[in-house]
């Protein structure tokens, strides 16, 4: 019988091959492989070496290599096939209906480098573009006393972000709000956690079929990228507290950032993907 490394081997090869396009949850083809892989033979994802020589039955390596080719036919990212995807170690629901949790920010709160600007006094978080509300349940679980507010301007993005806030237990600390930008959310919150859409029309227009099976509502961010960018830093002053700061991911957008709001005092955040992704804004430098 085939091993399960073997199909992963496999299913690399023809993800190669095919010139599929990664970055929902994985880098390369052979990651990409062994998440379909082991998903479909409910296999532990994050094990590879301690079942990599199991056989499989001839009918569940069938199922394994369809799943493959579903994922070439399709151009779905992987996330959407398995209906499941991780952000920090933690297991979240997403479809169609949200985008394919995969922002920096949620090393930032995992590993505390925005403490440093949080006391005592927050209590209050808001996450802004909040999608399959991920972020919300990571902020959550990460600063227990707080309570979190999860807004979006998709209604159908709040039916997956709910899936998810049920399934962590985290009704009683969670509120999910609909919300074009802070137009339903009067604040104050002491912390603003935005991944908004924030993609230029010119990548827009060169996205691989990938990113154009998620929502384009929750990419688009208009001709320089920065349209919503713009109207949520000049309406945020009005919503935060005093001492407040806003965390904002923008991608590879940072020349366009700073085109558009030069005199802003900025602080970039280094993440796994460098110092130009997610900045920090405090509210009087919004205000000033």
């Amino acid at each position: 019988m085939t091993t399960v490394i073997q199909l992963i081997e496999a299913g690399a090869k023809q993800l190669t091959d095919a010139g599929v396009a990664f970055g929902h949850g994985t880098t390369n083809a052979f990651d990409e492989a062994a998440w379909l892989v082991l998903w479909q033979l409910r296999l532990p994802i994050d094990d590879l070496d301690s079942v990599a020589d199991k056989p499989v039955a001839p009918a569940d390596a069938e199922r394994a290599a369809e799943l493959v080719k579903t994922r070439i036919g399709t151009r779905k990212p992987a996330a959407y096939l398995t209906r499941e995807a991780w952000l920090q170690g933690v297991p979240f629901f997403v479809d169609e209906r949200a985008i394919v949790p995969r922002s920096f920010i949620a090393e930032l709160v995992a590993d505390g480098t925005i403490d440093y600007w949080l006391d005592e006094k927050t209590r209050h978080v808001l996450d802004l573009c909040t999608g399959n509300g991920s972020l919300a349940v990571l902020a959550a679980m990460t600063y227990p006393e707080v309570h979190v507010t999860g807004a979006d301007i998709s209604t159908e993005a709040l039916e997956v972000a709910a899936i998810n806030v049920t399934r962590h237990q985290l009704d009683t600390r969670i509120t999910l709000v609909q919300s074009d930008g802070l137009g339903a959310l009067p604040g104050p919150y002491d912390l603003i956690l935005c991944n908004p859409p924030y993609v230029n029309a010119g990548s827009m227009a060169a996205l691989p079929a990938e990113y154009k099976a998620e929502p384009e509502l929750a990419l688009a961010g208009g001709t320089d990228g920065m349209d919503f960018i713009r109207t949520l830093l000049a309406a945020a002053p009005a919503v935060m507290s005093e001492g407040a700061v806003l965390v904002l991911e923008i991608g590879n957008e940072r020349e366009h950032f700073e085109a558009a709001f030069p005199t802003l005092e900025t602080l970039w955040l280094e993440t796994s993907a460098g110092d130009d992704q997610v900045l920090l804004l405090t509210r009087e430098a919004l205000a000033a």
